[in-house]
């Protein structure tokens, strides 16, 4: 069977050699005589798993020895939650909202304390980041929260806010490794792993060590704060064995390519052959601000939606998958994560650039 090449915002594509590693160890792991689905999380040989797989996160983020590496059940939405009832100690924080996935944190956030909303880009349907080199922040927030990369609507924070002091919280699930990144930069940084790393149902979360506090608010389960998970290794509980698993297949994958350098200078090159095809073309067009593009999520339109509809039609019996952009945007979306080769852009603009030659 050959495979498709596969554009969806999340789950989302992987390496194929990953999958076939882990198709090649489904029934033996090692010597272990099972596989790691069946393993027990307090053996040896997961323990080797699990502190590799942070080893090499580390290694590949330059994450320093003051920051917390926690793989959590719950993936990326139940961060909405867990992170004002581990971060408000003041009860107040600062939201930039620049998309859906913003918006729903920031909802999720007014329920524990005030939320803030102190920028946005409604105004314009979240196509740019909204200026946020001086913003009105609370001087009692206990910390400034955004949505770094914009799955559903393309665009991409390209310089952190100033928070003026503020602890910087983002949530960075559709960039996650797409490039470098300053982890000092940042209180804490999470994402899911479903569209750039892993299998769906985690969330990693990096968090400098003084934001784990006793102090949550009261009511906070044990399962979601963050101590309890910190001081067990990510291990309080079973912890979603395989998806470690293979999020350090992915790890392994990308230091061995050259790390996040080799990776974030890949994916602007891929990036570009799309963006570059869309601004000249006759049928297809690209509603985001450019200096505010996202490299990983890049929507785009006939101005037809009926041409819209035919596109992802006759492209899905070409091999090219999941193009349907978000039921709130319309149009496509093209999600080339790190493990979409610049070979699968390179035929997604051929097959694009005969459709506009049709039509």
């Amino acid at each position: 069977m050959n495979r498709v090449y596969n554009f969806s915002a999340g789950p989302a594509v992987l390496p194929e050699r990953i999958l076939q590693e882990a198709a090649s160890e489904m029934l033996n792991y090692g010597s272990t005589g099972m596989g790691v689905m069946e393993m027990s999380h307090r053996s040896k040989p997961y323990q080797a798993i699990i502190d590799s797989t942070e080893a090499d996160l580390r290694k590949l983020m330059g994450i320093p020895d003051n920051y917390k590496v926690l793989f959590l059940q719950g993936g990326a939405s139940m961060q909405f939650a867990m992170v004002p009832m581990n971060l408000m100690k003041n009860k107040v924080a600062d939201y930039i909202v620049t998309g859906k996935f913003a918006s729903s944190a920031q909802k999720e956030a007014a329920k524990y304390g005030t939320a803030n909303i102190i920028a946005s880009s409604a105004d314009q349907n979240f196509t740019y980041i909204p200026d946020c080199s001086d913003l009105p922040i609370s001087a009692d927030a206990d910390y400034v929260y955004i949505c770094e990369n914009n799955t559903i609507y393309g665009t991409k924070f390209k310089e952190l806010p100033n928070t003026k002091g503020k602890d910087l919280v983002a949530d960075v699930s559709s960039c996650f490794l797409s490039e470098p990144v300053d982890v000092t930069k940042y209180g804490l940084i999470y994402g899911g792993v479903q569209k750039n790393i892993g299998p769906a149902g985690m969330a990693i979360v990096i968090i400098r060590e003084d934001l784990i506090r006793e102090d949550v608010l009261p009511f906070t389960p044990t399962m979601l704060q963050y101590r309890t998970h910190a001081e067990n290794g990510s291990m309080y509980n079973t912890p979603p064995t395989y998806n470690i698993y293979m999020c350090g297949k992915t790890f392994k994958w990308l230091l061995e390519r050259g790390g996040l350098e080799y990776t974030g200078e890949y994916n602007r090159k891929k990036a570009a052959i799309l963006y570059d095809f869309v601004d000249n073309s006759r049928l297809f067009s690209n509603h985001v601000c450019p200096k505010d593009r996202s490299i990983m999520n890049v929507p785009f339109v006939t101005g037809d939606s009926e041409l819209d509809a035919l596109f992802v039609k006759q492209a899905t019996e070409a091999g090219f998958v999941n193009l349907k952009g978000h039921r709130s945007v319309g149009g496509m979306r093209a999600s080339i994560y790190n493990a979409m080769p610049m070979e699968g852009v390179q035929k997604l603009v051929d097959f694009m650039h005969a459709f506009e030659k049709e039509h």
